[in-house]
């Protein structure tokens, strides 16, 4: 396949990374003799390049100005489906957007929201090439920008217990993940987190109450201060036992027809209060540990905290730049070969890995199964806990698993 000008393109959610893939995209094209281009704002960008004066090239110099190790794009981000658009004419429009820039072949990196545009878009013979990049981590592959986002939620829950133990609260802590829960489970387990609620696990919250409170009470009550507090990580896209999904609706929808998912974090704290106040038990503890206040303070506080995009900005992690540069140059390599409409899922040794983007954007979620070996070590997870039986097989090679 003939590509002589690659045009790049980020879509959907900002996320760490990203900057790396492009990158990783622009320097090998360079190292193959190819000029690369931004297309600004993703799809949006895409659909109105026709109307654009100029794109901004990626020569040696302007890719020394973008910093792979911070965290959103260079390319800028938007959340257009194509298909969606009020226009007829939309994909001869971006045919001709593409013409006028003389841009062979695009390099996409987004979402399974992103991944569904590649697909369309190879179907109407525009080459495409797409990088997974998804901080929910709900892609079949590893996508860019996980790593990031579950580091930083590890940091910013580990934080919050100074605060907790400064008031003996208990905290909520709701992150993004949309319906997966693997960001809530590994960054709540990166923080010591004390239960963790996930959308694989509808929650039971008497569960969840019974544990809070033997885990803080103990905690307290061991205490030479009578400080401590209890951590929860609850994901937005969690349900309850009836499996009713927790979320304020007024968040109304986004451009792709998704729930926009948020409200988990209040409504985990109102169950929890709700049965401290009903629990005959709370004022005793309140008052054997001295923070009994008649008519003031009368139950443990809760808080819910939604740090929202912190999540995804500020710098990417080192594994998510080493993924970036590699699955950027990697796609560099598919789309020459003609590898259009496929996914790359990384780099091993001199091999370049890709499956049909397709079956790259199918949902994964958490393997339940693992959950039980966290239980046994007393994480809950607002379920009965369930027995972990290990089971033993020898590996003969090192194999990189990302998450």
């Amino acid at each position: 396949m003939s590509i002589k000008r690659i045009g790049i393109i980020t879509s959907g959610g900002d996320c760490g990374g990203l900057n790396a893939v492009i990158k990783g995209v622009a320097r090998k094209a360079y190292d193959m003799g190819i000029e690369s281009v931004v297309i600004p704002n993703g799809y949006a960008g895409l659909y109105n390049l026709i109307d654009m004066d100029n794109v901004v090239i990626l020569n040696a110099e302007r890719v020394s100005k973008i910093e792979a190790s911070l965290a959103g794009s260079e390319a800028g981000h938007s959340r257009v489906k194509i298909s969606k658009i009020d226009d007829p004419n939309k994909y001869d429009r971006i045919k001709n957007g593409l013409k006028k820039f003389n841009i062979d072949g695009l390099i996409i990196s987004g979402g399974d929201d992103t991944g569904s545009v590649v697909v369309d878009l190879s179907e109407q013979g525009i080459p495409c090439v797409h990088v997974p990049k998804t901080m929910d981590l709900d892609l079949q592959p590893y996508s860019v920008g996980g790593d990031s986002a579950i580091n930083r939620i590890a940091i910013f829950t580990r934080d919050l217990k100074t605060t907790g133990m400064s008031h003996n609260r208990i905290i909520i802590m709701e992150v993004f993940g949309r319906y997966v829960g693997h960001t809530a489970f590994r960054g709540g387990v990166g923080a010591e987190a004390d239960c963790i609620l996930l959308p694989e696990v509808p929650v039971d919250f008497d569960i969840v109450y019974e544990h809070m409170k033997k885990t803080y009470f103990d905690r307290i009550d061991r205490s030479d201060v009578k400080a401590g507090t209890y951590v929860i990580v609850v994901a937005e896209g969690v349900s309850n036992a009836s499996g009713e999904m927790l979320y304020d609706e007024s968040a109304g929808i986004d451009a792709f027809g998704h729930k926009k998912l948020a409200g988990a974090g209040k409504y985990v704290r109102q169950q929890i209060e709700k049965r401290l106040k009903a629990d005959p038990e709370v004022e005793a503890f309140m008052t054997r540990t001295g923070m009994f206040v008649p008519g003031i303070y009368a139950i443990p506080e809760a808080r819910e905290v939604t740090p929202g995009h912190l999540v995804r900005s500020g710098h990417s992690s080192a594994y998510d730049v080493n993924f970036g540069h590699k699955a950027g140059a990697g796609a560099v390599i598919l789309l020459t070969e003609g590898k259009v409409g496929n996914t790359v899922t990384g780099v091993e040794g001199k091999t370049v890995l890709y499956m049909a983007t397709s079956e790259a954007i199918k949902r994964r979620e958490v393997d339940i199964e693992e959950l039980a070996l966290f239980e046994s070590l007393g994480i809950c997870f607002g379920r009965k806990p369930v027995a972990f039986k290990p089971e033993l097989r020898e590996e003969h090679r090192a194999i990189d698993r990302a998450m």
